[in-house]
């Protein structure tokens, strides 16, 4: 049996109200709110937070054949993103690690090309989303991640939903559009696409059903998922299809994200599902997609460790509408009266790889002390080169003090910098993220997360920081 194996979702902490749009811009006041990743965040990094779900398993990292990154907003051009994903799993430097980039398609590309490969396939969706202000895609719009692992019974894992059928229709619609350097996509007048897409929407859901010897009364849950709404809303009202069975867009909650947004409708209906259900995935744009799964018995005691629905409910507080133009760029404020930063340089950047991008330690051999950041030589029992490799991204810890810095560069202030004291030993000094200074506190837990530090002379400077551990989530959820 073949099919979905693992999965895993990120949603990021803060919320823009789409009231506060309205009430600084003039416009028509929107209901809900939109996820909006921090501005230390971007597809690279959320794409990292959502593999790391899907990787909880440590099995499952070496059977990890290749990975895909899919995004319509990549954080570099003329270089592979995937590859700091790669990097951040620890994964074995064999595996293949290319970008998807471009559209938002090439979510629908990249969850078909794992589905249809024979070798074990990480694909991640990763879209942040923006618009100009007061326009309807920075509205409705939202940024987040999932990933998926896809697979068989013998690559050492069992299989949460089997792929009963998929099928694509692909089509030259000029709907949505974006320059090479422009802010952001141009739109035509959504009345010329809705017909198209609910017709291609029709022809790729067909031809999946009679490929899979089912019949549209059969599907347990149908999620359609695409950029065109009214489209979007068209296809949801699929004749034959139970209407019960249609699974909401979560657009009033978190937006939609784009590239991600079929992954992470795809992630809330796997949290849920009951074993021997049918969910169709729909995917709209230049063209349609469907992927007919069948969850198993094994869903149940392997769903992700952290639910859409709880990423959600612990969203944070929302956002002044004027801290999100400045962390998307759109609003330049004053910098710190400091030094700029210095961009990484590539080659120590290279040298430390496994501690830069997997947050590795090491530990004694001899005495069992734990370095953070690795040493050679032990500070202890001054052993040399007696260190095991550490893994410590998934370990927990308290903050042992803090303190709060009002006059760093950051273009969040103040910057929240903890030490940390991590559970079974070690110590390090780093930012703390997703929090107010509230939250930064002696005694509170964190854990980790990766993150971009800073972005200096054209060059992404990624690495980790501490985050709050909320209630309602569970201890141990990254492995």
């Amino acid at each position: 049996m073949a099919g979905l194996i693992a999965y895993g979702a990120h949603v990021p902490y803060h919320r823009l109200a789409r009231t506060d749009i309205a009430a600084a811009l003039g416009t028509a006041a929107g209901r809900g709110t939109r996820a909006v990743a921090g501005y230390d965040e971007d597809t690279t990094s959320m794409a990292v937070e959502a593999a790391r779900g899907a990787l909880a398993r440590d099995v499952l990292r070496t059977r990890v054949g290749q990975l895909f990154l899919a995004t319509a907003t990549p954080a570099y051009l003329d270089k592979t993103n995937a590859t700091a994903v790669h990097a951040a799993l620890g994964l074995d430097p064999h595996v293949l690690a290319a970008d998807m980039a471009g559209s938002v398609r090439s979510g629908l590309g990249a969850l078909v090309t794992a589905a249809r490969s024979p070798v074990p396939t990480l694909t991640v969706l990763s879209d942040l989303r923006t618009g100009l202000p007061g326009g309807g895609d920075e509205s409705a719009g939202g940024d987040g991640a999932a990933a998926f692992v896809f697979g068989g019974h013998r690559n050492g894992a069992p299989v949460l939903a089997e792929l009963l059928a998929h099928d694509t229709v692909s089509d030259e619609i000029l709907d949505r559009w974006r320059l090479p350097g422009a802010p952001a996509s141009r739109v035509w007048e959504e009345r010329f696409a809705e017909e198209i897409y609910v017709s291609l929407a029709e022809q790729a859901l067909t031809a999946a059903l009679e490929q899979a010897g089912l019949e549209r009364q059969a599907i347990d849950h149908l999620v359609v998922s695409g950029l065109h709404a009214r489209a979007c809303a068209a296809v949801r009202r699929t004749p034959g299809v139970r209407p019960e069975a249609v699974t909401p867009d979560l657009a009033a909650l978190i937006g939609n994200a784009g590239t991600a947004q079929p992954g992470l409708l795809l992630a809330d209906v796997l949290d849920r599902a009951h074993p021997g259900e049918v969910i169709a995935l729909l995917v709209l744009g230049d063209g349609a997609g469907v992927l007919l799964l069948r969850t198993t018995e094994a869903l149940p005691a392997h769903r992700a460790a952290r639910p859409v629905a709880a990423q959600i409910a612990v969203g944070g507080t929302p956002m002044p509408y004027a801290t999100y133009l400045s962390w998307r760029g759109l609003l330049d404020r004053e910098p710190p009266r400091r030094p700029d930063p210095e961009p990484p340089y590539a080659p120590p950047a290279h040298r430390r790889t496994r501690w830069k991008y997997g947050f590795t330690a090491s530990r004694c051999e001899k005495c069992g002390t734990r370095h953070l950041p690795p040493e050679r030589v032990c500070t202890s029992c001054r052993s040399v080169d007696a260190m095991t490799d550490e893994p410590m991204q998934h370990v927990r810890g308290t903050v042992a003090t803090f303190t709060v810095d009002r006059l760093a560069h950051t273009p969040s202030p103040p910057m929240l910098v903890v030490v940390v004291d991590y559970d079974g030993g070690g110590r390090f000094r780093c930012q703390l993220t997703d929090a107010t200074e509230a939250d930064a506190a002696i005694g509170a837990r964190v854990e980790m997360t990766f993150r971009r530090t800073v972005t200096a002379a054209g060059v992404h400077n990624y690495f980790w920081k501490a985050r709050p551990v909320r209630t309602g989530e569970t201890e141990g959820t990254h492995g």
